[in-house]
């Protein structure tokens, strides 16, 4: 066993992910405790209906048996310290019969194809450039916005950036990067004497994260870039601790190549931090009304997708070691699952 499966507290709902972790820089696991985990495959298990991907019945039983790394198992998954918890308050593949099934995902299909067509305006006003006037609007709804979505998420984003000082180095300030800055509402939770790069696509956020800057004078600014998370290639690779993405990766163009560009970015044993929105368990209402009402969400939400399965692009990313859990937000119930956690590179 090694020495970070060794500190891991028992009895911490808790799965560690590693990938040759030796060497890579990161603090201690006993440090970065705070965050609990939750991985595929036993993620796949646990909240299976919720993704819909339940591991054949073999697979499960030695995931809750064990052994941990026997037939069908990443040679990864190391140690499970406690199992995971069903997700409550949705409904189950086994609330609905195979026709009511059926019947639901015709229906579905046929609203969201309904809301298609009545956002083709929309569509027509995208495609001729005019859509541009709109993203001026978006950052003035932003700022008031975010300001209830801290306020509703505030002890979430307090334990997430706990975990920030962790991965700075000896001697040196901690340099963050955020992708999607907006109007820089988690700046209060970074760290005094750390060094802040922001960028964002939509250059009207500027005068807003201007007062944020000046609000939070215990951090250092070197920049503003207005910049996609998918290209930037402005930023030296390597060359930040921590990127930073809330509410972000749910609206960018290419999720797989903005979180490639993350791990670019970072230094080895530097975090990617993430906290999104996702799509709902399966069979639920929630998910019904994310996939009828995402046609008009997007425009409505400058590009923002509710139908997004982020933890499976985190997975697949690389990195040496993820700490993911899912957690029920106190939010409108299209944006009420959540995943929560950060990746180490």
């Amino acid at each position: 066993m090694s020495s970070r499966q060794a500190n891991t507290p028992i009895g911490l709902p808790t799965v560690c992910l590693h990938r040759a972790t030796a060497g890579h820089g990161g603090p201690p696991a006993r440090q970065r405790g705070r965050i609990e985990p939750t991985f595929n495959p036993v993620f796949r298990m646990h909240i299976g209906p919720w993704i819909g991907k339940e591991p054949p019945r073999e697979e499960a039983r030695m995931l809750r048996e064990g052994p941990l790394c026997g037939r069908g198992m990443r040679p990864e998954v190391s140690r499970l310290t406690a199992s995971l918890s069903e997700p409550t308050g949705c409904s189950t593949p086994d609330s609905l019969s195979p026709q009511q099934s059926i019947n639901m995902e015709l229906l579905m299909n046929f609203l969201t194809l309904f809301f298609k067509v009545l956002t083709l305006p929309l569509q027509l006003i995208e495609a001729v450039g005019l859509y541009q006037w709109y993203k001026g609007f978006f950052a003035l709804l932003m700022s008031k916005i975010s300001v209830s979505y801290n306020a509703k998420m505030d002890d979430k984003k307090r334990d997430l950036f706990s975990n920030l000082p962790d991965f700075k180095k000896p001697s040196e300030p901690l340099t963050v990067l955020e992708i999607g800055c907006g109007t820089g509402t988690n700046f209060k939770y970074y760290p005094p004497g750390c060094k802040v790069i922001c960028t964002d696509p939509n250059r009207h956020f500027k005068k807003y994260l201007e007062k944020g800057m000046s609000e939070n004078t215990h951090l250092s600014f070197e920049r503003f870039l207005v910049a996609a998370g998918e290209d930037m290639g402005s930023i030296e690779d390597e060359a930040v601790d921590a990127v930073v993405a809330t509410l972000v990766l749910c609206s960018v163009r290419d999720m797989t190549r903005t979180i490639q560009e993350a791990h670019r970015m970072l230094r080895p044993g530097g975090a990617l931090f993430f906290m999104e929105h996702v799509v709902a368990e399966r069979s639920s209402w929630t998910y019904f009304f994310q996939h009828v009402l995402q046609p008009m969400w997007y425009y409505f939400g400058d590009g923002c997708e509710l139908t997004r399965s982020t933890w499976n692009d985190l997975e697949a990313a690389g990195f040496s070691e993820l700490k993911l859990k899912r957690i029920e937000a106190p939010l409108n119930f299209l944006i009420k699952p959540h995943i929560v956690g950060y990746a180490v590179k």
